[in-house]
């Protein structure tokens, strides 16, 4: 029987996802356990890691995916970068999550008033593509914010949904999972205003 707060005890990919959800609710409604952050788990810790997910995030110093979640040390699987764009540093890591860690979800997290996603948005409006480093991720959320534009939508939300079907549709690990229904895929949104998460993509292989 799983406990309201134990990710690693979650019997599905479905039932993580329904936890990281209470989790956020917990959150959003400053109700928190404040789960496994207790120096008896981070001791025990020390001879290995057994997250239940690994969550593709931005770099924004707003968004601390554990603390959104109410998980705690252990839990979560975490990679990263601006705008959470994929790479094949990031890519790789996935594979890792899944195949070296046995995560049963893997989650993309967008986040509303995004910077990275703001300059893509500024790129294509003004015509003028970053000629920096910035370039870089820009040029990956661009996509999404053509569909978002064409859909009436946040860009947010469209970028959560790319990100997502990109890892299920690229990742060999992650197709092979959710062929065997062992590891689900959502893409999601972080509201700043108010700490909640919008769903914008499952698949559990159904």
């Amino acid at each position: 029987m799983t406990t309201p707060t134990d990710l690693q005890s979650a019997s599905s990919p479905r039932e993580v996802w329904e936890l990281l959800r209470a989790g956020n609710e917990r959150f959003s409604t400053g109700n928190t356990a404040e789960p496994h952050r207790d120096p008896e788990t981070r001791q025990q810790l020390t001879a290995g890691q057994n997250p239940a997910v690994c969550v593709i995030g931005c770099s924004d110093s707003r968004v601390p995916v554990e603390l959104l979640f109410d998980a705690g040390f252990g839990d979560i699987f975490v990679i990263r970068t601006a705008g959470g764009c994929v790479d094949s540093a990031v890519a790789a890591s996935v594979e890792f999550a899944v195949e070296g860690l046995g995560v049963d979800l893997v989650l993309f997290l967008a986040h509303e008033n995004c910077g990275a996603v703001g300059a893509a948005v500024s790129a294509l409006d003004s015509g003028e593509i970053p000629s920096g480093l910035t370039r870089v991720f820009v040029e990956k959320i661009a996509p999404s914010v053509v569909e978002a534009r064409a859909r009436g939508e946040h860009v947010e939300l469209a970028h959560a949904r790319n990100g997502a079907e990109h890892i299920a549709a690229r990742i060999p690990s992650v197709m092979a999972g959710l062929e065997n229904k062992t590891v689900g895929v959502v893409g999601a949104r972080y509201r700043l205003s108010d700490g909640r998460v919008d769903t914008t993509y499952e698949n559990f292989g159904d």
